[in-house]
This record gives C-alpha cells, sequence and structure tokens, in this order.
C-alpha cells in the first residue's frame, strides 16, 4: 500500500488540481492512502474532507515581505511546521510529497527534502515562490503552461476537475441547455470573472446585453458575489451571482470572456472555447501570462481590464461573435492547445519519483 501526501490549497487554484490528481491516485490504485496538508483558512479546510479526503492542517505561515516582529518569529513557527510534517511523515510511512504550491507546501517540501520523493505542480505560467523553492529539489516537476520557467519542468498540463475532464459537448449541449432554460440550437456567450467578480467586465456587457442577444446570442453572466449587477432580464439572458454547475455553462459555450486564472484557461482550452480574456489588474501579471499561449495559438484574444469597456464591447467582441468561421477557427485552435489528462499525467510522473526512488535513481 502506498501512502501520499498532497500538499497545498488557499485558493480554488491550488485546491481543485489537488483533488482532481487524489481522486485519479485513488482510481489507479484503490489501496492507497491519501493524506492532505492544508491549513485552516484555506478554501481545503471545506473542500478536502466534502471530497472524502484526510485533511490535516497546519498553521498558515506566510514568507515575510518586510522587516518587522513576523519577519523575527517566522523562522520558529516555519519550522515548527515543518517537524510536525517530519513527524507525520514518519509515523504514517509516506511514500510520497506531491506539492501544488500555497502556504502548506513550503513545509511539505523541507520536509521532504532528502528524505522522501518530492513531485511538484505549477498552475501558472509564473511560478510561485513556493514551487520554484521545491523544484530545487526534485527532477519530477509538471507545469501547466510551456515556458513555465522552472528546473526539469514537464509538460502535463491542469488536471482538471472530473465533472470538466469528462464533457462531451455535442452529447451533453441540449441536456446542459435545458437545465439552463436555453436554446440547445442558439449560441451562448459565458461571461465568469471569477468567484468576487468584476465590476468593470459586468457593466461592460451588461450595457452591451441587448446587443448581443439581438446578434442571436444567448448568455450565461456568472456574475460573481462582490460586484453585482442589474440582470438586464431579457430573453436568453441567464445571470448568475454564482454557479455551482459550472459544467453546465462550459457544456454549451461557444465562446467566453473571462479573467484569465490557470484553471479557467485550461478549462477552456480542453474543451475547445475560445475567449476574451481579461487579466487581473494587479498582482504579477501571471494571468496575462496563462493566457498569452492560448492568444499567441490562435485560440484567445487578451485585453487590458482597462481598456475592456462598453466601446469595447460593441466595437469588437460584438463583430467577432457575427463572423461564425472566425469563431470556429478560434474554437480549433483553443481545442489543439488544450489538454484533458493533465490528471492522468501527474499520476504517471508520481509514479515515475515513485520508482526512480525504489531504483535508487
Amino acid at each position: 500500500m502506498t501512502t501520499y501526501l498532497l500538499a497545498g490549497g488557499g485558493t480554488s487554484g491550488h485546491v481543485n488540481p489537488l483533488l482532481s490528481v487524489a481522486s485519479s491516485i485513488v482510481e489507479s490504485d484503490p489501496d492507497a492512502t491519501i493524506i492532505v496538508v492544508g491549513t485552516r483558512e484555506g478554501l481545503e479546510s471545506r473542500l478536502v474532507p466534502a471530497a472524502g479526503f484526510e485533511l490535516v492542517t497546519i498553521p498558515r505561515v506566510p514568507f515575510p515581505r518586510r522587516p518587522g516582529r513576523y519577519a523575527l518569529v517566522f523562522p520558529f513557527r516555519f519550522w515548527r511546521s515543518v517537524r510536525q510534517l517530519r513527524r507525520l511523515c514518519a509515523e504514517r510511512e509516506v511514500d510520497v510529497v506531491v506539492g501544488f504550491g500555497g502556504y502548506a507546501s513550503t513545509p511539505a517540501y523541507v520536509a521532504a527534502r532528502g528524505r522522501i520523493p518530492l513531485v511538484v505542480h505549477e498552475a501558472n505560467a509564473l511560478p510561485g515562490l513556493a514551487n520554484r523553492l521545491g523544484a530545487r529539489w526534485t527532477r519530477f516537476v509538471g507545469v501547466t503552461f510551456a515556458g513555465t520557467a522552472l528546473p526539469h519542468a514537464r509538460l502535463v498540463g491542469m488536471p482538471l476537475r472530473r465533472e470538466v475532464e469528462s464533457i462531451d459537448k455535442a452529447a451533453d449541449r441540449s441536456g446542459a441547455a435545458a437545465e439552463l432554460g436555453l436554446d440547445p440550437l442558439k449560441p451562448v456567450l459565458l461571461v465568469t470573472s471569477g468567484s468576487l467578480g468584476s465590476l468593470r467586465v459586468n457593466e461592460a456587457i451588461v450595457s452591451a446585453a441587448e446587443s448581443i442577444v439581438a446578434a442571436g446570442w444567448q448568455v450565461v453572466h456568472v456574475g460573481g458575489s462582490a460586484n453585482p449587477v442589474p440582470d438586464p432580464g431579457l430573453p436568453g439572458y441567464r445571470m448568475f451571482d454564482y454557479l455551482d454547475r459550472m459544467d453546465l455553462a462550459l457544456a454549451v459555450a461557444d465562446f467566453a470572456v473571462a479573467r484569465a486564472g490557470a484553471a479557467t484557461v485550461s478549462e477552456l482550452a480542453a474543451l475547445g472555447i475560445p475567449a476574451v480574456y481579461v487579466p487581473l489588474p494587479f498582482g504579477n501579471g501571471e494571468q496575462r501570462l496563462n493566457a498569452e499561449p492560448m492568444e499567441a495559438a490562435g485560440g484567445a484574444l487578451i485585453v487590458d481590464d482597462a481598456n475592456f469597456t462598453a466601446a469595447w464591447v460593441d466595437e469588437h467582441l460584438l463583430p467577432l461573435l457575427a463572423d461564425s468561421c472566425r469563431v470556429s477557427e478560434m474554437a480549433s485552435a483553443a481545442g489543439r492547445s488544450g489538454f484533458r489528462d493533465g490528471s492522468a499525467k501527474m499520476v504517471a510522473l508520481i509514479h515515475d519519483a515513485l520508482a526512480s526512488a525504489a531504483y535508487g535513481r
């Protein structure tokens, strides 16, 4: 029996790939023991138990960015977490540690270093601090995007949620359209800008709602909880603050307007859904880097947040939606750039690490 320790969490971008890989491990190895390491504050505290996996929590110990009292106590708190995980690995006879980034990963990487085979998965095109560290200590590094600057990077794609990975757009379209109250014979624009939403994206789309619908398109608009806008109340325009069954929206979507989180870009590409990506205007620029391969392949356009206005929608998006040949070409390009087997490839990488350790390589 093999015991896997999977570390990561904080955001859905870390938790969902972790859970996808955990499920794939159990499918390939029903006797496997899965232990997930996360924090009490992250989404993993809810999502991991809900998925049926054991969760062990450690304190959230972010790396200090500036001098101060916290910087003085950080080493003690960090090494306390490392010692906790080393004890856990010894007591539970952990065979391999797999990290997905986030606060829980760094102590896990240090605990595993030189003791236990280590595997890293990086979701974003621009690696985070934890994975930049962990990748120094292993040859088994999986990345979502080609060109990600990590040593020993192997392109595996994003481990997708099973309900997304299994979508058959042709077969599932009618049922998904019925669930959403849409006509399966009319094209659908999916608009989504994250769980909190983007006021700029929401307002620009709603302002053009009548024109989009008049052009023959239906809309599934997931506006987020923090930046709501009025529902246009038009036939074929479905507005949600949050949509539990995003697989339904993905099954019917023919085009998308979205932020460029790694999971969003990966899901749309895997399903051959062309998109206009509006990267977050703050942070370290990883969202633009996530979307650039799709744009280079011809499956997407990138628009700066400041430029995504009602005027841009009128001048650029509406003519694009009216050009069915171009939409079809972009869909084909997006599909050629996507991966549906990211979970399987990550499991294969983990098995490679285990085999390498068994043979002393």
